[in-house]
């Protein structure tokens, strides 16, 4: 055999055995989720409704076993994709004292830890980042549809906004600080093992 075709299955051999089986590719579940069929939310008491939804978004949902436990989620809003129906609402709320989406044009939650706290029920705990500032948050999200292939992701969390920066104001309307976040988000298991959940 001659030296330059040693050399290509060589790299043949390496390049097969750095690549996952077939088999051990199987072992976990996973889910794509689906932002047409989902939506993110957010409401704000006040003195003239401040209420919206996010009109462009990506999630993520990686599992390294078959323990819902070991998910990680992972969501990436674009700021200026904000619809509250108003468009001056809109570009209040882009504004620099509030999403500032010219220097931060991300909302991101990255979660570091998920807790069952019912048959369906979870606490997630993670990173949230609005304006560039970084601080922990948890949602809590009700599972359902776990092991049937498709399922849904609903929850809430809530922050103070002060706490991020987003302290801006609207002229003669009362705003208050808690804001709170609703997702509902669509799921499916394109591949791999059903999740099992502990009852």
């Amino acid at each position: 055999m001659s030296a330059p075709r040693r050399a290509a299955l060589a790299a043949l051999f390496c390049l097969a055995a750095s690549l996952p089986s077939a088999s051990k590719a199987q072992t976990v579940p996973v889910v794509t989720i689906s932002p047409a069929d989902s939506s993110i939310k957010f409401s704000v008491k006040s003195s003239l409704d401040v209420s919206g939804t996010f009109d462009k978004w990506d999630a993520t949902l990686v599992f390294t076993s078959t323990d819902p436990t070991t998910g990680v989620l992972d969501i990436q809003i674009q700021a200026a994709s904000v619809d509250t129906g108003s468009g001056m609402k809109d570009s209040t709320l882009k504004g620099s004292d509030f999403f500032n989406v010219d220097k931060d044009p991300l909302i991101k939650f990255h979660s570091t830890k998920i807790v069952q706290t019912a048959p369906t029920g979870y606490d997630v705990v993670g990173d949230f980042t609005i304006r560039g500032v970084t601080k922990p948050e948890k949602l809590s999200l009700v599972v359902t549809g776990v092991g049937t292939g498709v399922g849904a992701i609903t929850g809430t969390m809530a922050f103070n906004r002060d706490d991020f920066g987003v302290n801006g104001s609207i002229p003669f309307v009362w705003i208050a600080d808690r804001v709170e976040v609703s997702v509902d988000l669509k799921g499916r298991r394109v591949s791999g093992p059903p999740l099992k959940v502990k009852n």
